[in-house]
């Protein structure tokens, strides 16, 4: 029974086995990781909307944008260094593995002080670009203050979010999809019993909230940087490979910042979405009066984030599993893991689209989030409106995680960039020309019912744009790819 168990942490060797099964069974425990982070996510706006006010809830709501474009940043750099770390798996290279970790750590550690300090000096900009400032009106300056104080505590723990990204993207690139599931899983719990903590008993508010998962991030992080240099001792970095090499660092660079870019330029996309979505809850003189959208889009977000879970989850999985096959010059391996990774992301939209779906009915997911005296019509339309755009074109998000991690896998880093540039553009342009010209004039709390389309199919037509930029990369460096001999020296 015992080694049963171990076995279940043993590393998977992606270059080998059946492709299908190898992609969905180390897919699986990704998944279920990416789920219990949602679960994070759920536990904060759950736990708020059951002890805070309406307008507390409104600004942990609108701070969710602002937050990833900070650690979607590190997560994009860790993800990209990564790939130099299932090259060397691939390879076969204990030496490239050590030396690929050491140099993660230190760039993890620059990346965190120069981030931290940035972020933590934009939190006023940032609220300001998505319609948020001190305000002499009560519900807007509440507001405002409550997404000030949340988004700062987190920025303040950005370090333990790097850490932790970094120690989970290392482990999946050697095959190691479970271990990460594990602690977050015993992070996730801390998270809830320290938001219950917090927020009902010591009555800390959203500063509570916030405080309870840096500190269940941190957790998390520490618990698996130590079993991983436990573990696998093969790996673990001596002084050595810590020593200065430049063309190694830009080497990391190179793949780790693209993709950085990347997610930080496309929640720039949605922070610009949610400054116009402030819009409806305005008045005339440009004060917010209600939180009706507010709440309807942020928990409709919610639910869309964690339904995202299966592609976000088959995306990550093949990042390593092109990553590992591509350093072994396994190119055939590549194009029909791709090919087959295609027809899984179609099997899920079917299931999780549809789940989706029914849960918009009489607005159930809202209550998940909001207690009942907090939900409404209105908020039941603006949330529903979204769900329904964004669910019935699911299938184009599944294939842009697949593309963009399969790319990055082999180290073509710049179609997911140039793919991310397209799609902040698109929606940027959708969000800020559609709703006016369908309400003709500024959207306030009195526009018209149809100009909410020109909002909510912001997400979908964004994505097709960025998927058709990347098909070109996929023709080209993966289905018309040769088997060739690959320069990986360290």
């Amino acid at each position: 029974m015992l080694n049963k168990l171990k076995s279940l942490f043993k590393p998977i060797d992606l270059t080998k086995g059946s492709i299908w099964k190898v992609i969905v069974f180390f897919s699986i425990p990704i998944l279920l990781s990416y789920l219990f982070q949602q679960i994070y996510t759920i536990a904060d706006a759950a736990i708020c909307g059951q002890y805070l006010n309406e307008n507390q809830v409104a600004g942990v709501n609108n701070t969710g944008n602002i937050v990833f474009i900070v650690l979607q940043f590190a997560f994009g750099c860790t993800a990209g260094f990564s790939v130099i770390t299932s090259n060397s798996v691939g390879q076969k290279n204990k030496d490239g593995i050590r030396k690929s970790f050491a140099m993660q750590i230190k760039l993890s550690l620059y990346i965190s002080i120069i981030l931290t300090i940035i972020a933590c000096l934009s939190v006023n900009p940032l609220l300001k670009v998505i319609g948020l400032s001190k305000s002499t009106e009560p519900v807007q300056n509440e507001i405002y203050k409550s997404a000030y104080t949340y988004v700062l505590i987190i920025f303040i723990g950005t370090i333990a979010q790097i850490f932790y990204n970094l120690i989970c993207s290392f482990l999946r690139s050697i095959g190691d999809s479970l271990t990460p599931l594990i602690f977050l899983i015993i992070s996730t719990v801390l998270n809830i019993i320290l938001d219950l903590l917090f927020i009902a008993v010591f009555k800390w508010g959203v500063s509570g909230a916030a405080i309870a998962t840096v500190i269940a991030q941190a957790v998390s992080a520490i618990g698996c940087f130590i079993y991983t240099f436990y573990h696998f001792k093969d790996y673990r970095p001596c002084k050595a490979d810590f020593k200065r090499n430049m063309p190694f660092m830009l080497k990391h660079l190179k793949l780790g910042l693209p993709l950085a870019f990347q997610f930080s330029i496309l929640c720039i996309g949605l922070i610009v979405m949610q400054s116009v979505i402030v819009k409806f809850d305005t008045n005339a003189q440009g004060e917010v009066v209600v939180a009706y959208a507010q709440n309807g889009f942020g928990a409709a977000t919610k639910l869309n984030n964690f339904l995202m879970c299966p592609f976000n989850a088959l995306g990550t999985a093949m990042l390593s599993y092109c990553g590992q096959n591509y350093g072994a010059n396994e190119i055939k391996r590549v194009k029909k893991g791709v090919t087959e990774a295609f027809i899984i992301g179609f099997i899920e939209y079917v299931i999780f689209a549809g789940i989706g779906l029914l849960l918009t009915i009489n607005g159930f997911y809202l209550y998940i989030f909001y207690s009942a005296d907090k939900i409404n019509d209105i908020t039941i339309h603006y949330g529903n409106m979204y769900l329904y755009c964004d669910l019935s074109l699911y299938f184009i998000l599944g294939m842009l995680f697949i593309l963009r991690n399969s790319l990055q896998g082999i180290g073509k880093a710049l179609f997911p960039f140039l793919a991310g540039v397209g799609e902040l553009v698109a929606r940027t342009s959708i969000c800020l020309i559609l709703p006016p010209l369908l309400n003709g004039g500024p959207i306030t709390i009195d526009a018209k019912a149809n100009s909410l389309l020109g909002l909510t199919f912001a997400d979908p037509l964004a994505w097709t744009f960025a998927t058709s930029i990347m098909l070109y990369g996929m023709i080209k460096y993966i289905y018309k790819a040769k088997e060739k001999p690959l320069d990986m020296k360290i």
